[in-house]
């Protein structure tokens, strides 16, 4: 395949005034074929019917749904992380928000902490949230592990496993005995709630983030099918890249990309891979993930990879703050990550995590990664928020509006979307400091289809693309849009389509992102959201119109509003609108598929009490961070004995609150590590990283009025070896040390 692409530079002319001559303005290209057939054949799917008689299946392009293509959105969220009270709500919000499936780690030590006593009671009843799954209208993949990972004390393996002196995450026979009997277990808390019984599980996962001998990984499929977990489709990740790949069609691969990583060994910022996913790429692999456990960085796919549809599992809803490198991911981090990702050809978008958790209480042992366990980082002993769409308590991060603005976009469009190929131009950024290139890519069918631009990075500010056009050379044709040439802003990140069908009449571009349709009463209707900062322009083929003899076809400097920008009548006369929205409306849109109802959600400041907080205790001093052993050494998280330098307050929480409007207390502070107890019990700690520090207080309702909170506060050393976002690092204003509490509120988020 040919491409090419070149930058357009206006021709300045030398007089009293620069007029650039857009004629003459040269144009960003690309050629594309039609694709072949996608092929099928290989797939060795698990019972793929339900008793209705939906089928579930897939192609190489993507999967599908009683044969026609589907664009699914996964999200990530954690049962055994979230009180079983909390389930049902949390999951209404991620169906309202666009996700379809909902993935889950099955961690094995969170359910048999000591050897042959199982605990599948409260948050950890995997078989009571499945069911809630399938109530809620979502489907469900498992990751069964027996290692997962997911930041989990020995990545969910018991201690119990490793001190028997077997080889772990092999074919070693006593550890696989052990793996059956886990198996089993899951096997028995979903059975009933399979797909082919009718039930939400579509899929399971065997282990995560595994490169070694695909015998292993076939051994745990073997065990899955023995134990009675008879599924469509049997996963494993995508990464690292594989020696030696598992035989075609056994298991699908799934990938992930991330907009920087907590795992990082670096205290610079961006300082690993991850500015190639704000690029547009074919690879699916990203060698950065897992690279802190597996040392696997190859770049490139596994051979074979190509066969497969590009499906995600792990694109970064958000990122934690490990105790050395504390993230806080500005929104766009994500919104341009999961741009990149589309236009590189997925066809399932999954999220790690989409809702973020609360690690469990363990019988004998905290149950988060450290590296006192010989794991690579520190993360919190209580808090998995994740900086996720959706928060630990139920807060809506400013993501979940932009992600639920795509889904729509897929759920839409995604039939056509997800059947066609990527098409990238060249030149492309080639190097970390290429800042000029345009960023930008095509999926099409070989007559319709996307254009995708990314003109943003992560703590990189990039200059605005002027004078820009794109060339598209179609099989038996060309199409040049927009008409005239447009300013790509800086930061900016959207989709365009072409030659796109709607109702009947044919777009041949829009310099407007495409939201949803409905159609009622025999009307069809589009929504678009307007690019900042661009013109908006809508040009459709006149030959597609009716209505009149010369029916308008183009439609220059289109306003926002809620109201119908355009007006039209395809050729048959059936009747078509366009509403153009502005960024706000298109980020509060929501839609109900049943009715075709379309609707938007208030976005009010929600509202606030300042609360009174006491102190106890200054902060003695800063302890002099001890680095770990090896190369790089890293920072190492405090230890108990190390409170006892905190500065402490005392928090007065109001006698009666409203506990099912989910009351949020928020803290905003300075300082290295911070903790809540509740009559001396740690309940919740955060990292400092320049977020607030919240507690959902609904799930202390009955101890909050009678215990006394105490909030805890490490004084944060200046010239700490960690790595802080620009904007979090505090002025220390002449002192060694900080620990200050800035305000203590509490916040009405009224699920």
């Amino acid at each position: 395949m040919h491409f090419q692409t070149k930058i357009i530079l206006p021709v300045i002319l030398a007089t009293c005034l620069f007029f650039p001559l857009f004629g003459n303005a040269e144009m960003v290209s690309a050629v594309i074929q039609t694709p072949p057939p996608a092929s099928t054949g290989y797939f060795k799917l698990g019972t793929a019917k339900n008793p209705s008689g939906q089928e579930i299946s897939v192609n190489s392009r993507g999967l599908l749904f009683d044969g026609k293509p589907v664009f699914p959105v996964m999200g990530e969220f954690h049962y055994s992380r979230c009180p079983q009270a909390e389930w049902r709500g949390e999951l209404l919000k991620m169906k309202a928000g666009g996700v379809d499936i909902v993935a889950t780690y099955v961690f094995w030590i969170h359910h048999e902490e000591i050897e042959g006593q199982w605990d599948w009671s409260g948050q950890r009843d995997l078989r009571q949230f499945v069911k809630t799954c399938g109530e809620a209208g979502l489907k469900v993949v498992v990751r069964c592990g027996p290692w997962c990972h997911g930041e989990v004390r020995n990545g969910g393996l018991p201690d119990w496993v490793l001190g028997k002196g077997w080889k772990t995450r092999t074919t070693d026979t006593n550890f696989l005995a052990a793996v059956k009997v886990l198996y089993y277990e899951i096997s028995r808390q979903v059975q009933g709630e399979l797909w082919k019984d009718g039930g939400p599980v579509i899929g399971i996962q065997v282990d995560n983030e595994f490169w070694g001998s695909p015998d292993y990984l076939m051994a745990l499929k073997r065990i899955a099918l023995d134990s009675g977990i008879d599924v469509p489709f049997y996963i494993k990740t995508g990464w690292p890249v594989a020696k030696k790949p598992t035989p075609l069609g056994e298991l699908l691969p799934l990938f992930g990309a991330y907009a920087d990583g907590f795992w990082e060994r670096s205290l610079k910022p961006m300082d690993g891979s991850s500015w190639e996913n704000f690029t547009f790429k074919l690879q699916r692999t990203d060698p950065g993930i897992g690279d802190d456990t597996v040392k696997n960085n190859q770049a490139g796919d596994t051979t074979g990879t190509e066969r497969y549809p590009h499906l995600t599992c792990e694109v970064g809803g958000g990122m934690p703050a490990s105790y050395h490198r504390r993230m806080n991911y500005d929104p766009r981090d994500v919104e341009a990550v999961v741009l990149t990702q589309l236009g590189g050809g997925s066809s399932m978008l999954g999220y790690y995590m989409y809702h973020g958790g609360q690690n469990p209480e363990g019988k004998n042992t905290t149950l988060q990664e450290s590296q006192a366990t010989g794991y690579p980082n520190d993360l919190p002993v209580k808090s998995y928020d994740f900086n996720a769409p959706l928060g630990e308590f139920g807060q809506k991060n400013p993501q979940y509006y932009w992600l639920r603005r795509l889904h729509l976009f897929l759920h839409s469009f995604g039939t056509r979307l997800s059947q066609m190929p990527a098409t990238l131009p060249e030149p492309r950024p080639a190097k970390k400091d290429d800042f000029t290139t345009l960023r930008w890519s095509v999926r099409s069918d070989g007559e319709s289809g996307f254009v995708f631009v990314n003109n943003y990075q992560r703590l990189q500010k990039l200059p605005a693309k002027r004078d820009v056009q794109f060339k598209l050379g179609l099989p038996g044709s060309e199409l040049v849009f927009p008409d005239k040439p447009v300013t790509v802003p800086a930061d900016a990140f959207f989709i365009w389509p072409f030659n796109l069908d709607l109702g009947g009449a044919k777009l041949v571009y829009a310099t407007a992102h495409p939201v949803c349709t409905t159609t009622n009463a025999g009307e069809y209707v589009a929504y678009f959201a307007e690019t900042p900062g661009v013109r908006s322009e809508f040009k459709f083929d006149p030959k597609t119109l009716g209505g009149r003899a010369n029916p308008r076809s183009v439609f220059e400097n289109v306003k926002p509003g809620r109201h119908s920008a355009i007006k039209l009548k395809n050729a048959s006369g059936g009747k078509i609108r366009i509403v153009l929205l502005d960024q706000a409306d298109s980020l509060a849109l929501q839609k109900d598929d049943a009715t075709q109802r379309i609707f938007f959600e208030r976005q009010s400041k929600p509202s606030t009490i300042r609360i009174k907080s006491y102190l106890i205790r200054n902060a003695g001093t800063a302890r002099q961070i001890p680095l770990s052993r090896g190369k790089p050494a890293i920072a190492l998280a405090p230890g108990e004995a190390d409170y006892t330098n905190a500065a402490v307050w005392r928090i007065a929480i109001p006698a009666k609150l409203d506990m099912s409007s989910n009351p949020v207390l928020r803290i905003r502070y300075t300082g290295d590590v911070a903790r809540l107890t509740l009559n001396g019990r740690m309940i919740e700690d955060n990292f400092y990283s320049g977020r607030e520090f919240d507690l959902g207080l609904r799930r202390y309702a009955s101890e909050i009025s009678r215990v006394e909170m105490r909030l805890e506060i490490l004084p944060l050393q200046k010239g700490a070896p960690i790595y802080l976002e620009p904007s979090a690092k505090p002025d220390f204003e002449g002192h060694d040390s900080l620990a200050t509490l800035r305000s203590v509120e509490i916040v009405d988020l009224k699920d």
